[in-house]
């Protein structure tokens, strides 16, 4: 069977105003030569740690319909070429073209904290209501935006487009090539801060995302944020046709009722834009909560329906990385729980997921509820203070034990009671064994830093051990 031609080489040169030979068709398209899947347009970006032409033979071996690459010198293999003046600028001027061929309804997502989930959370409602495409993982930057554009088939209903940033101005281009006609922030905290004199400035740098809405576009803000009145004077400022405010407070127009918090999911009474709404969300967390109510704004906004958005949030999981769980066979023939939550790390995430793992159910009674974090970055001058506050909320929340790494946890451990200290290394693969040895079954941890920190190694290292020496006695 043909593969789906998502772009032709006619409409690919049309689109870059590039020149090739040979007539192709490609079902995807691909900047990451290990990962080009057969059929897919393989674009050569030159980046500043890389140059993709030197693997275009590597992904037209694989199977790769073409490869887009620049004027440049070089040597190429033989195969159909797509040449343009630059290739980077050729991706976004495929991904331009995809977004004006497309009839989507497209829902842009930004915010400090939740981004990744919201889009999750669109993806998976909108799914069951139409075609329905969206940001990968997090490809939300000024390659990930126009990679995602560029392989938006044409008969998507509705697209879900992720935009992050580190600095001011990164957004404002990326919110104008996908166009969206509904822009969603779901909070504004001291993210980044490092790049920022102030929080106001991340709260402008956000609000970045109503740079490109489509006339008579919608904003979806956080209502409990302080910052709310400065984004929505921004969102009306660029044009915005209608702004709504989604949370707790009182004058939200999607706005949390009643929330029971479960161990594994979360009960909901809303009203969502005048509709008295009862939901459950299949994640726990208030944060997850909150944000539902803009996912659920939106979706009504965009023309879905309400209802069935409603009952297709109760099958939502914490993707990877995010929150994502599992159920470990453990050494002493009973099972621990591990909570996923490696990916990033802030204050706010830090203290949602010290609630979530507050609210786990151990699944013996001498489980314990074991929080194992690394260092929060790119925080700025203030990083020192914001690592040592979470001892309070560690604390408040009764986790029972804690394992520390990083520089900057170690402030941390150290006001925390001796009680609750489970053991501190200066990095995550020196954390992995004193914790291995400490854990029994009946369990629950919580995996939690920035990627830097590297936390994602503690998860891979309990999923799949490595054969370790046993001492004597045993472990």
């Amino acid at each position: 069977m043909e593969a789906f031609a998502l772009w032709t080489s006619a409409e690919a040169a049309s689109a870059t105003h590039g020149q090739g030979d040979g007539f192709w068709t490609a079902s995807g398209v691909s900047i990451d030569s290990r990962t080009v899947g057969f059929g897919d347009l393989f674009i050569a970006i030159r980046g500043p740690n890389f140059d993709g032409h030197v693997f275009v033979a590597d992904a037209l071996a694989k199977g790769a319909a073409a490869a887009m690459v620049d004027s440049g010198p070089q040597t190429l293999p033989g195969g159909n070429l797509l040449r343009v003046k630059d290739t980077f600028q050729g991706l976004n001027d495929l991904a331009a073209a995809a977004r004006q061929r497309s009839a989507a309804r497209v829902i842009g997502v930004t915010g400090s904290v939740g981004k990744t989930s919201t889009k999750e959370m669109l993806r998976h409602v909108l799914s069951q209501q139409g075609a329905t495409h969206a940001s990968v993982g997090n490809l939300n930057n000024h390659w990930g935006v126009p990679l995602t554009l560029a392989r938006m088939p044409v008969d998507t209903r509705y697209a879900v487009i992720e935009m992050g940033m580190n600095h001011a101005g990164e957004i404002a281009p990326l919110s104008k090539l996908a166009r969206p006609h509904i822009a969603i922030i779901t909070t504004i905290e001291p993210v980044h801060l490092e790049n920022f004199d102030s929080i106001e400035g991340i709260a402008d740098a956000k609000a970045e995302i109503f740079a490109g809405l489509e006339p008579g576009g919608v904003a979806i803000i956080n209502r409990d944020t302080p910052h709310f009145e400065r984004i929505a004077a921004a969102a009306r400022a660029a044009g915005a046709a209608e702004v709504i405010g989604f949370g707790e407070h009182p004058e939200a127009q999607a706005k949390l009722v009643k929330y029971a918090p479960h161990s594994a999911c979360s009960c909901v009474a809303a009203e969502i834009l005048g509709h008295p709404m009862t939901f459950k969300i299949g994640a726990p967390g208030r944060h997850w909560v909150l944000n539902a109510l803009g996912v659920l704004a939106a979706v009504h906004l965009a023309g879905g329906d309400l209802a069935e958005a409603g009952m297709a949030l109760a099958d939502v999981t914490a993707p990877k990385g995010r929150g994502e769980r599992h159920t470990l066979d453990w050494r002493d023939g009973g099972q621990l729980d591990l909570i996923d939550d490696s990916y990033n790390a802030s204050p706010p995430s830090m203290r949602a997921a010290f609630a979530v793992l507050a609210m786990a159910k151990p699944s013996n009674t001498r489980g314990r509820r074991i929080a194992v974090i690394g260092d929060m970055l790119e925080l700025g001058p203030e990083e020192q203070a914001a690592h040592v506050g979470l001892a309070a909320d560690l604390v408040r929340e009764k986790i029972d034990l804690v394992f520390a790494c990083g520089p900057l946890m170690k402030g941390l451990y150290e006001v925390l009671p001796p009680q609750m200290r489970g053991h501190y290394a200066p990095n995550s693969l020196e954390l992995i064994q004193p914790l291995r040895r400490a854990v029994r079954s009946g369990d629950v941890l919580l995996v939690k830093g920035s990627l830097g920190s590297r936390m994602g190694k503690i998860v891979e290292d309990m999923l799949n051990p490595a054969p370790q020496p046993r001492a004597a006695n045993g472990w």
